[in-house]
């Protein structure tokens, strides 16, 4: 649903590298993921996993909570 704060396997925190990282791929159109995560800092394999895996579903299923 929402990002996890620290990454499952190893326990560093990755939160805050989400925003940076949407950000690179939608806004400026940048391909390489591998790339990125580098510049990120993101050198593990796992807490690489947490950002490329992730599926951000908080806007889909709000839409479907009652109102009033």
């Amino acid at each position: 649903m929402i990002i996890p704060v620290r990454c499952f396997t190893c326990g560093k925190l990755i939160a805050d590298k989400w925003e940076i990282f949407t950000q690179r791929i939608q806004q400026e159109g940048e391909k390489n993921t591998n790339k990125i995560l580098d510049d990120i800092g993101l050198k593990r394999y796992c807490c690489r996993r947490m950002l490329i895996s992730h599926v951000p579903l908080l806007k889909p299923i709000s839409e479907f909570s009652q109102k009033g």
